[in-house]
């Protein structure tokens, strides 16, 4: 019997790296707890998770010394904090040693005045950088009570549309998806990890997704113009920048409501699907790396998990997704 194209493209998702393998058991395959949690421990033994925690240094830094802040945000994307975002997305398993070490070293020598986080001459924090190293913290279950002023600074820089800006200080009036995509994951992964002001923190992801669903996720509320046509084009790893397929991905994270304002952008995922049932990966970010995963116009694992995900969710089949899945705990306690 020949497999259908649908099965051809798990399979092949599933010759892919633990990182893929595992989010692919869960998400897709409906796999038991069990096996998630022990393909997701093989992230930090096998392929891109072992080859960037081997990368680490002594001090718990990723390229420490290259850099005026010592390697903590610089150079890009290289530094400690995109290197955590990466394990962040790998599934690096949160009771990982290493991690916790970069972890303490984000916080206690980012944390600003203000509440938020920033590295550098500055001296204020930075609205995108506090997102981006929430969301670290959190899920990595960093264990520390200045998580809940760095989240409650991040709650005080919503914007009265409902978004944020890291240009607010600078006298910016209209929120910026891409600083509302990494806010709305900082404020997602603290939820889940805290579990304090829920009601407050997913209300604030409520107003946040308002905003996105107001500009239709890529198209200016006034005009109804593209903002960006590089916000249709699928990246990953994305780093701080926004694109369609990285907020639909928050948004079935969530099991929001499939809003009918998403309906374009859902458009757009499937007519990206190429005849071999996989999506492209279409755009990367330039700047130095550890190695290439994958490479623009070929095939993407990751484009191709993610889009799957989400037209699942998009097409009613739901997940009971705001409680922390007992599969992750597993993971989390190997």
């Amino acid at each position: 019997m020949t497999a259908s194209p649908a099965d051809n493209t798990i399979q092949w998702l599933l010759e892919g790296d633990p990182a893929i393998r595992w989010q692919v058991q869960r998400d897709l395959l409906g796999a038991t707890e069990r096996s998630v949690a022990r393909e997701r421990h093989k992230v930090a033994r096998e392929g891109w998770g072992e080859r960037l925690l081997a990368k680490q240094d002594p001090a718990g830094k990723w390229a420490g010394g290259t850099s005026s802040d010592g390697g903590l945000y610089h150079p890009k994307w290289i530094s400690t904090t995109y290197t955590m975002l990466l394990l962040r997305d790998f599934g690096l398993p949160a009771s990982n040693r290493q991690a916790h070490k970069a972890c303490a070293l984000l916080l206690v020598q980012g944390l600003q005045r203000d509440g938020g986080i920033n590295y550098g001459w500055w001296g204020v924090s930075e609205t995108c950088v506090t997102g981006m190293v929430l969301s670290i913290l959190s899920a990595f279950e960093y264990d520390d009570d200045r998580l809940d002023t760095v989240a409650d600074h991040l709650l005080e820089q919503q914007m009265p549309d409902g978004g944020w800006n890291c240009r607010r200080r600078f006298g910016a009036t209209h929120s910026s998806v891409h600083t509302t995509i990494s806010a709305l994951e900082g404020l997602r992964y603290y939820e889940l990890h805290r579990r304090r002001k829920v009601g407050v923190v997913r209300a604030a992801q409520r107003r946040g997704r308002e905003f996105l669903l107001v500009h239709r996720l890529f198209r200016s509320h006034r005009t109804g113009e593209v903002i960006k046509p590089i916000f249709i084009r699928f990246s990953h790893p994305p780093r701080w920048h926004y694109d369609i397929l990285r907020a639909l991905d928050y948004f079935q994270s969530v099991n929001a409501s499939r809003d009918p304002r998403l309906g374009e952008a859902i458009d757009i995922v499937r007519s990206t699907r190429g005849d071999d049932g996989r999506w492209p990966l279409q755009n990367s970010y330039k700047g130095k790396t550890y190695f290439e995963m994958e490479r623009v116009g070929a095939p993407s694992r990751w484009n191709t998990l993610r889009a799957l995900r989400v037209l699942k969710w998009w097409d009613g089949e739901t997940r009971n997704v705001p409680v922390r899945r007992k599969s992750e705990r597993l993971a989390n306690k190997e």
